[in-house]
């Protein structure tokens, strides 16, 4: 029995394999992470057999116990992975004939391992991707919660990394909310259109054997089995689907880390972090540094790669199936492994955050923010046309620089120079918080609406 399982096709070939090959081709340190999968797609997959009374009850039985028996060996680390098994679909095979004997040979009837990996790496991608979605629901109510708090605190909102208008800190913050909704529907997405089981395509022509496909889809919980056993076992999209949504949230994680740095760095002093986030200096002993936010930065380059790696994989190969997938399985892990570290990392950032509220209102006056404002309130109060407020206001921003004011301290006399007929009442628009406040359009930056939209986004991430 030994022999018959060194490898399956050995009776088929003479001599032994490469030693280099067999390392190279060898996937079992990176595929054993599939084995729950791999167990229970067997598992329906051998009661599917008995229904069908392709196999024999008893012989069956063996086998679910058997796999049983092996998945206790694996949770409890007493199973060895051998790397002459090639993978973890040999692995368990290899050692369900140890637990069982003969009756293992009856697992493998109607299917191949083209099918076998694909299925089980579908139900692994649908898993791991509910992980992700809860990572990033996490994230998103810390941001919501941050923001709660900073409803009214006033900042200078950039364009340019140049100031631009007042915006409420909690407003800049909610536009990651926004971003990272996004990457949920992205993996969402990705869900509904995996969500096919690939099982009983074998190797990629189908079987001539009476199977139920349908039985055992439901069974592992896909909603349908694939239409086309040639795709089926060559399609990878899911995969690909899956590194392109993990790709733009580690990007959309990139953009918040960035924007930290900058804010908490000491040119801009508007945030600051508890030291559980910090690092130090090996050599300057007053340097508290954010480095998980650069960790953040860095590592969306590791899950571009691993799209990039992808792509590039599936781009030339003629259809079904071929060698070369065999990497998909270590990118998608590494993809997910390193989204996870950010999206948690992220967490731990928004959580120890701490708003320089004063400093903020301060900034939010340099820049002359409030110049549209001004402009806005002569096309509204006094019937001018935008350019023509547009070019009134610019001339006042040239007069407050020159006599390095900021656009509040500009007195009534001063703005009646640029345009006369103004009374006191045109001095509070240039009080940022209320240029904050008038901007009332659905999304805009006013307390009002930003109480709507926390309101709103509670209900969304119960």
């Amino acid at each position: 029995m030994k022999n018959k399982i060194k490898t399956v096709w050995s009776k088929r070939f003479k001599g032994k394999t490469s030693k280099s090959f067999q390392r190279i081709g060898s996937s079992i340190n990176v595929d054993k992470r599939l084995y729950e999968q791999d167990i229970f797609a067997s598992t329906v997959h051998t009661q599917m057999l008995i229904k069908q009374k392709i196999i024999p009850t008893n012989e069956g039985k063996k086998i679910i116990n058997g796999l049983k028996k092996i998945k206790s060996l694996i949770d409890n680390n007493k199973f060895v992975f051998e790397e002459k098994y090639e993978d973890i679909h040999l692995n368990i095979e290899k050692k369900l004939f140890q637990i069982i004997g003969p009756a293992a040979g009856f697992m493998h009837t109607a299917r191949s391992r083209n099918d076998q990996v694909v299925t089980d790496f579908k139900l692994w991608v649908k898993a791991s991707t509910q992980d992700i979605l809860k990572d990033i629901s996490s994230v998103m109510r810390a941001i919501v919660k941050k923001a709660e708090k900073n409803i009214d605190t006033v900042m200078p909102g950039f364009t340019h990394l140049k100031n631009a208008q007042p915006i409420s800190f909690a407003h800049y913050l909610l536009a990651y909310y926004e971003m990272l909704k996004r990457d949920k529907k992205r993996f969402e997405n990705n869900l509904n259109l995996l969500d096919e089981s690939p099982l009983g395509s074998a190797a990629l022509s189908g079987t001539s054997y009476k199977i139920d496909r349908n039985y055992t889809a439901k069974k592992m919980g896909f909603k349908k089995a694939t239409d086309n056993s040639i795709d089926s076992v060559s399609d990878r999209d899911f995969a690909i689907d899956f590194l392109y949504a993990a790709a733009v949230c580690a990007m959309h994680l990139s953009r918040l880390a960035e924007d930290f740095i900058i804010l908490n760095s000491d040119a801009y002093k508007l945030i600051e972090f508890n030291d559980s986030v910090l690092t130090g200096s090996s050599i300057m002993p007053q340097k508290k540094n954010p480095d998980p936010a650069e960790l953040i930065r860095g590592r969306v380059g590791i899950n571009y790669g691993k799209l990039n790696s992808i792509l590039t994989i599936m781009k030339g190969l003629p259809m079904s199936y071929f060698k070369d997938m065999q990497d998909d399985k270590a990118l998608v892990f590494d993809g997910h492994d390193t989204l996870r570290d950010s999206l948690t990392m992220s967490y731990e950032l928004i959580n120890n955050l701490k708003v320089s509220k004063d400093r903020m209102h301060k900034m939010a006056n340099q820049g002359f923010t409030t110049a549209t404002d001004f402009a806005d309130y002569l096309v509204k109060e006094k019937n001018l046309s935008f350019r023509e407020s547009y070019g009134i206001s610019s001339s006042l921003v040239d007069f407050a620089e020159k006599n390095k004011k900021t656009l509040d301290q500009v007195s009534l006399e001063e703005l009646k120079k640029f345009y006369k007929n103004l009374d006191k009442n045109v001095l509070k628009i240039f009080n940022v918080r209320n240029s904050m406040n008038s901007k009332k359009s659905y999304g805009g930056t006013s307390s009002a609406n930003i109480k709507k939209m926390i309101k709103k986004y509670k209900r969304e991430i119960k």
